[in-house]
């Protein structure tokens, strides 16, 4: 039953997508997908197709757009097409931001929460479909803001590209994350957190929130008011754990 569920799914994206593509037809965007990702397509699959490939895929051997063939397509379109194949589509069901003034949290920091999914916590770094953006205090949490990850396909540096669209950030929760990507988020001055387990944000939030309200582990304190002497040591700490792990 899952299985013709999630197959009907898949097939409503790549309709929808081809016609986000000027005179290409599903069957066409269907065949350059397996040819890309493999068969069979999943979720899993469609969530990590690009921009790059579709270009590719739609266009000449030697990876020149096919003009004749693809009429009127352009970055736009492309751009379109991805968003509906990782599940994007309209962002259906995305919680809505709230206002937000300098000061009207005091104690509060900002987290990036790594999200494909309405308001969970269930993104790898590199291939979210956005970030949720969170003021948290001990008292409260409010949603601040939603960045699209969609961007980085165009970066020349995808890691960097990420990293900088959260920069206003303390602190960074994902499913995953590498070495380098890490200490990217680093040098922009977040300080990310790994959980595999995927939840609510708002749970993970709250978490949060108790460890804010008691004493906090040192990754934490750093960011609210320990020396930079201490940050540099908590960061180098961090990035020999990855390069072990």
């Amino acid at each position: 039953m899952t299985t013709t569920v999630l197959a009907r799914e898949i097939a409503l994206r790549i309709g929808l997508a081809a016609r986000a593509l000027p005179d290409v037809s599903a069957r066409h965007l269907l065949d350059v997908l397996v040819e890309k990702l493999g068969s069979p397509l999943t979720a899993e699959k469609l969530s990590h197709v690009t921009v790059t490939q579709l270009k590719t895929g739609l266009g000449s051997p030697d990876g020149e757009e096919d003009t004749e063939h693809l009429g009127e397509v352009s970055i736009p379109h492309y751009k379109e097409a991805v968003r509906i194949l990782w599940g994007e589509a309209a962002d259906a069901g995305l919680p809505e931001p709230l206002a937000y003034a300098e000061g009207d949290m005091p104690g509060s920091i900002r987290v990036a929460i790594a999200s494909n999914s309405t308001d969970r916590m269930d993104g790898h770094f590199g291939s979210c479909l956005r970030f949720l953006v969170y003021q948290v205090s001990k008292g409260e949490l409010r949603l601040v803001d939603v960045r699209s990850g969609m961007g980085a396909e165009e970066a020349d540096d995808r890691n960097a590209f990420r990293a900088d669209l959260i920069k206003d950030c303390q602190v960074l929760y994902v499913v995953s994350i590498g070495g380098p990507a890490a200490a990217k988020v680093i040098k922009a001055g977040v300080y990310p957190m790994k959980r595999a387990e995927e939840a609510e944000a708002r749970d993970v939030l709250t978490d949060l929130q108790t460890i804010l309200g008691g004493s906090p582990p040192p990754w934490l304190a750093k960011i609210i008011g320990v020396s930079a002497r201490e940050r540099v040591r908590f960061d180098s700490e961090y990035l020999a754990e990855e390069e072990a792990g």
